[in-house]
């Protein structure tokens, strides 16, 4: 659409129709560039010239303004020309319209303007600025020519240290500053508080401190590692209760320590014989190197070893009565004595005499008593905590006859030290089962005194022929110490 521009004959034009131009026809060689925009009805009749109105009368209405224009003394002329081609008079002034012009619109890369032009433009003109008052234009000239006192710093004493109490408020909490940060604290000099850094830097650290999210992971990895310190803390008290127990190594199986297999090693492969090596002066027994040589292997165990071991036991008792049951330990030469013959007590009365033990053998759980055949050896036991009469062979055999002569000889010592008589015939006579068997000829010794042993532990017999090496060190270790553990 090209552009609708003013021209000078458009201008000359709209001037003839103000009311300080005459209106006069125009040429009949021109025709008027511009055909007016509104449209027109076609002019009625004219009526014969008797029923012309008067000057008075008002033209007809038309479609336009324009006839309110033909005042009385036009009309009159105008109606007077019946015959006349009717005149079409000039449309009113237009108004004032910018000039359009072509547009062209320029999408490629985003460029030029996508608002079509005939939008209207949208702004909103600021308001102008307000006059100030007289008594604002008053406080502000106050305002710069008096300003405000300052406030006095706190007094502090000549030589007294003032302190700067600095509060910052965090999320994370108090924060502590390090010895690097003290020298953006507040110093005091004399009586004068100097601040090497701007409050509002403070106020800014503080605030950014507060805006940093990587902050916040800090604070979570703190609170964690915190906990799980706290965690680890109580963590040795629950810990027995919600992990196993540890496999603890009995006592009768504890391992010797390098030094005490050391000093077993030298005293059975020792070549002095005739060396005393442990000396038990209360049951006046004496063990050379050639005696302890008997807990080497494949040797079979003599009296005097085994006797002294069951001295070091009863003295065990004696130092820890709670950990082991009440026992009496008869030596090796006591089932001799008491078969001497067939049966004789009185050989054996003087034995456990109250004066010599301290306790009557009523009062013992059990009663240990080594019987030695020829070439082995074997262990019966007076239960009378059970009220049993228990015997302990390492071959498994069963000898009913020895049971029966101990039996005998328990009536007789309750009847001799307690004056009571005592019904035995109720009592089990057993040969006990599943116990651990030797599996050569020569640990038949080792298993009787490791049946005495863990009995009066109070302890099931939970060892075999596979200890009988280990058992063998540990008897010689003790021997030596004279100590029994």
């Amino acid at each position: 659409m090209g552009a609708l521009a003013d021209s000078r004959k458009r201008v000359s034009a709209d001037h003839r129709l103000l009311p300080s131009f005459p209106s006069s026809a125009p040429s009949p060689s021109k025709k008027p560039k511009l055909a007016p925009l509104l449209p027109t009805a076609p002019p009625p009749p004219l009526p014969s010239s008797s029923h012309i109105p008067s000057s008075t009368s008002s033209a007809a209405p038309g479609p336009n303004s324009s006839t309110a224009f033909a005042s009385t003394s036009s009309s009159s002329s105008f109606c007077s020309l019946p015959h006349s081609r009717h005149r079409r008079l000039p449309p009113p002034p237009p108004v004032q319209r910018s000039i359009h012009a072509p547009l062209r619109r320029i999408r490629a890369f985003r460029l030029g303007n996508t608002r079509s032009n005939s939008d209207p433009p949208s702004y909103s003109p600021s308001p102008p600025p307000q006059p100030l008052g007289l008594d604002q234009y008053v406080d502000l000239v106050n305002s710069v020519t008096q300003p405000p006192p300052l406030t006095p710093p706190a007094y502090v004493p000549r030589g007294a240290k003032a302190t700067v109490e600095v509060v910052a408020v965090d999320d994370l909490g108090d924060i502590k500053q390090d010895e690097e940060e003290r020298d953006e604290e507040d110093e005091v000099k004399g009586e004068v508080v100097v601040r090497k850094v701007p409050l509002y830097k403070d106020l800014y650290e503080a605030s950014s401190r507060q805006r940093d999210h990587r902050l916040g992971i800090l604070e979570f990895e703190v609170r964690l590692a915190e906990k799980g310190r706290l965690g680890l803390e109580g963590l040795k008290e629950a810990r027995p209760q919600i992990t196993p127990n540890k496999k603890v190594v009995p006592e009768p199986f504890v391992p010797l320590t390098d030094k005490d297999e050391d000093s077993v090693r030298r005293a059975l492969g020792g070549k002095n014989r005739r060396e005393i090596l442990s000396e038990h002066k209360a049951s006046n027994i004496v063990i050379t190197r050639e005696i302890l040589q008997c807990l080497n292997d494949k040797h079979w165990l003599n009296d005097e070893v085994i006797n002294l071991y069951l001295e070091l036991l009863k003295e065990r008792e004696l130092r820890e009565p709670s950990k082991f049951i009440k026992c009496h330990f008869f030596n090796t030469f006591f089932y001799k004595k008491l078969i001497n013959g067939g049966y004789d007590y009185k050989a054996v009365r003087r034995w456990t005499m109250k004066r010599k033990l301290g306790y009557n053998l009523i009062d013992c759980d059990k009663i240990f008593v080594p019987i030695h055949k020829e070439v082995h050896w074997c262990l019966a036991i007076i239960n009378i905590r059970d009220k049993k009469f228990q015997y302990l062979d390492s071959l498994g055999s069963m000898d009913m006859k020895a049971l029966k002569i101990i039996a005998r000889y328990l009536v007789d010592e309750v009847k001799d030290k307690n004056g009571k008589q005592i019904d035995v015939l109720s009592w089990k006579h057993e040969g006990v089962q599943n116990l651990p068997l030797q599996e050569n000829g020569w640990d038949c010794g080792m298993f009787m005194l490791k049946y005495i042993d863990f009995h009066s532990r109070d302890m099931g017999l939970t060892f075999g022929q596979k200890h009988m090496p280990y058992f063998r060190q540990r008897t010689a270790k003790e021997i030596l110490n004279l100590r029994a553990g």
